[in-house]
């Protein structure tokens, strides 16, 4: 029929002292929740307002003795708390409707079932039972579930509720994101680390203190500072050079070849290497530190000013060697003068065999040196020591 207005509708009936059951489904009911009292006939125990035009103040005008009430098919968003105060109510259907949630029990303590199919549930509430504990099945399927964390409590909630939910589980699929439409919830799952925050900050903490910690062991075990400030040192170098003298940073070749050995090398270095090479005519013209650092200038810029000054780079490895800080200077601005000038400019000179287990962590980049490169054995036979000669000649 035509229905219209549910108050009225109720007035109608309040006299009908016999009345049970009462179907106004596919009428144009509404109620706007004005202060109109209604009044049902008391004896009514069954209503049907499916298919109408109401919304959430429908609850404002219902038979207070009703047992089964079909809300179906409407525009009722959610339910009142509060409002409603049907102790009897025992099946309440409001399938289609556009409730976002599950409603709770609070107007409804002898609620038995429930039907909310086809409403706009993305994340229904998991303490659902707990404040329906009559609640004797649940039919909630076909909503656009959203699988997400917030789900996950849902999902315990069916295994917990041992077999409430109606139509479980093929009426329960996933509907966002896009990745898992048409996953049923009993396949969906997330890792608890994943859902727990309060878990995943103290993972994530404890991650971050293990990565601090270990990228700490590299820093010391690799003598990382000392590298950054070798290379702070390097660029400072090159700055002051670059404003003092701009008009003279083509480097002009002086030397032949620049030495580092550790002081306590140092009279194998001045009584065989620099006479063996400087003798003769067309000699090799060899860069020393005793003779050739600039006093007045830092110790790390003399260092650089040589290297770059020298076609070559001497190194006369040792125990002692790996032992002298500055050697280690002297190596490092070297070995990058050979990788920013992509040349062969070192020349290694094994003065004494040096067991692995001597040279520190930091010594690395000589470790690969060693490794890769071929470098001139200085020999204990006289007879050998010619050779030894025209073949460190040939190298520089």
């Amino acid at each position: 029929n035509k229905f219209e207005s549910l108050p009225k509708v109720s007035f109608m009936t309040s006299q009908m002292k016999s009345l049970k059951y009462l179907d106004m489904s596919n009428n144009l009911l509404y109620h706007d929740g004005a202060d109109v009292q209604c009044q049902w006939a008391e004896s009514l125990t069954e209503l049907d307002l499916s298919s109408n035009q109401l919304a959430d103040a429908v609850f404002e005008c219902l038979p207070v003795n009703i047992r089964k009430l079909d809300l179906q098919n409407n525009q009722i968003s959610s339910v009142p708390k509060g409002v409603a105060d049907l102790k009897s109510l025992e099946e309440l259907n409001l399938a289609s409707n556009r409730l976002a949630d599950l409603p709770g029990c609070s107007g409804f303590p002898s609620l038995q079932f429930l039907n909310i199919e086809q409403n706009s549930i993305l994340t229904p509430s998991a303490d659902f039972f707990q404040s329906c504990p009559r609640v004797r099945e649940l039919q909630a399927g076909h909503n656009p579930f959203k699988c997400s964390c917030e789900l996950q409590d849902f999902i315990r909630l069916e295994r917990r509720a041992g077999g409430k939910l109606f139509g479980w589980p093929s009426a329960y699929t996933c509907e966002y994101p896009e990745g898992l439409r048409g996953t049923e919830l009993k396949d969906f799952h997330l890792s608890e680390l994943a859902c727990n925050t309060t878990l995943l900050l103290v993972t994530a903490l404890l991650l971050t203190l293990v990565l601090v910690a270990v990228v700490a062991f590299l820093c010391i075990y690799l003598d990382v500072p000392w590298y950054v400030r070798m290379t702070w040192q390097w660029t400072q170098t090159k700055r002051r050079a670059w404003h003092n003298h701009p008009k003279e940073q083509e480097t002009v070749l002086q030397f032949h070849a620049f030495i580092s050995y550790s002081e306590r090398d140092a009279p194998w270095v001045k009584d065989e290497l620099i006479p063996n090479l400087e003798k003769e005519e067309g000699c090799v013209r060899l860069c020393q530190h005793e003779r050739n650092f600039i006093p007045g200038k830092s110790i790390v810029e003399n260092i650089i000013n040589c290297i770059e000054k020298s076609y070559k780079s001497i190194f006369v490895l040792s125990p002692n060697f790996v032992q002298s800080e500055w050697c280690h200077y002297e190596l490092y601005f070297a070995h990058h003068k050979l990788f920013s000038e992509n040349s062969n400019s070192l020349i290694l000179i094994l003065l004494e065999p040096i067991p692995p287990y001597v040279i520190p962590a930091r010594y690395h980049k000589l470790k690969a040196l060693m490794a890769k490169r071929t470098y001139l054995e200085w020999p204990k036979e006289r007879s050998k020591h010619a050779l030894f000669w025209a073949n460190l000649r040939a190298a520089i």
